[in-house]
């Protein structure tokens, strides 16, 4: 196994100096180490992973040096556009280092989400020209990898990408990340909110651990999940598909259970909200300021404000609540008056050791709310 210290005192020996990209489970070793031993501005926790690259091409224009971006393999597709016509050879021809974290790794038991991307990742990279190697827990020093790295985007001017596999890199004992001490867990949020739902009205949940914790209590209820569309992929995605539901079934309430990470990867969909201004979306966004579902790495969204963004892009209505007074108070608002509403609700980190995954497939779960959304009118 790698040693993350290692890894990033070789890529700092070897002029790898800024760190960007979007966390991933795989990875949040190699991730809590870069955050604890760099100095302010050397890494950049991106809004994407596209961002990410871009981010990366402004710092070696500025700098000359190499910079890296990591990321999961499934935010792959977010980074195809930036590393075609901007990094590579011929056009700009940036040198980049790619830390890839392989969810999905064929013969690697994983979710369903994460089962396509895996297998199909290297033909991706190989269909894109990008040279890769492959790390697993076989590798013992960081040293001639980093140096074999270095030296390949130098000599071609371009991407090159590092895969890592399950397990690759040892635990690195950080300190503790600043946990948030709000009154409410993001599992209660979510339980408050499905309790005020009608018989008729249908939610959209963020993937991670969001989704996991609405399919939980829905079975603890005993009535069943097909008013729920567990988004259990695409990152940053559920509002825009809830956007689609609620324009097409007007007289329904779509209710968007969003993560403020979610929320800042695709923050542009906000915006097309507030212009088509479907009054039946409500949009609630469980902050907790973190990337809570892959190691608990911070997001910049409780020092921004959300709802002064959600406002101007043209949101009928906004609020925020902390407390169970003041959730149950924003969530009957809300439920009576005409939107699109953005609800904010600021949560504890953490989730229970023991919470379950669904245990339905996402075509089920897909067929499932279809058949509710056509016979339920």
């Amino acid at each position: 196994m790698l040693s993350p210290q290692e890894f990033v005192d070789c890529l700092k020996e070897n002029g790898v100096e800024l760190f960007t990209g979007v966390p991933d489970s795989l990875l949040k070793e190699l991730c809590s180490c870069m955050a604890h031993t760099s100095r302010p501005g050397e890494h950049i926790i991106a809004a994407n992973e596209g961002g990410a690259v871009a981010l990366a091409i402004g710092y070696h224009l500025a700098t000359r040096k190499i910079p890296l971006v990591y990321l999961q393999n499934s935010g792959l597709g977010n980074v195809v556009n930036p590393l075609l016509s901007l990094v590579d050879e011929d056009v700009y021809s940036v040198p980049m280092l790619l830390v890839i974290g392989w969810r999905g790794e064929p013969g690697v038991h994983d979710e369903p989400q994460h089962k396509k991307q895996g297998r199909v990742m290297v033909p991706m990279l190989e269909a894109m020209e990008i040279p890769y190697s492959v790390l697993g827990t076989d590798v013992d020093h960081a040293e001639p990898i980093v140096k074999d790295a270095v030296a390949q985007v130098r000599k071609t001017g371009g991407p090159f990408a590092l895969v890592i596999k399950k397990g690759a890199f040892a635990a690195y004992a950080a300190p503790a990340l600043q946990q948030t001490d709000f009154p409410l867990s993001r599992e209660e949020a979510i339980q408050f909110v499905i309790d005020v739902l009608e018989e008729r009205d249908v939610l959209v949940s963020t993937t991670g651990m969001p989704s996991r914790e609405v399919y939980e209590y829905r079975t603890k209820r005993g009535v069943g999940h097909q008013r729920d569309f567990l988004t259990v992929g695409g990152m940053g995605h559920a509002s825009q598909i809830a956007l689609g539901i609620a324009l097409q079934k007007p007289e329904r309430s779509v209710y968007c259970l969003d993560g403020d990470g979610a929320l800042l990867m695709h923050m542009g969909g906000v915006a097309l909200v507030g212009t088509l201004k479907p009054s039946n979306y409500k949009h609630i966004v469980l902050n907790n300021g973190a990337h809570d579902s892959v190691g608990g790495q911070p997001t910049v969204a409780l020092g921004i404000d959300v709802l002064g963004i959600v406002r101007a892009a043209g949101y009928a209505r906004v609020a925020r609540a902390r407390t169970e007074s003041e959730l149950r108070s924003c969530l009957q608002e809300i439920k009576e008056f005409p939107g699109p509403s953005l609800l904010e609700i600021q949560v504890r980190c953490g989730a229970r050791k023991d919470l379950g995954r669904p245990e339905t497939t996402p075509i089920q779960n897909k067929n499932a709310f279809m058949d509710f959304l056509h016979t339920a009118g």
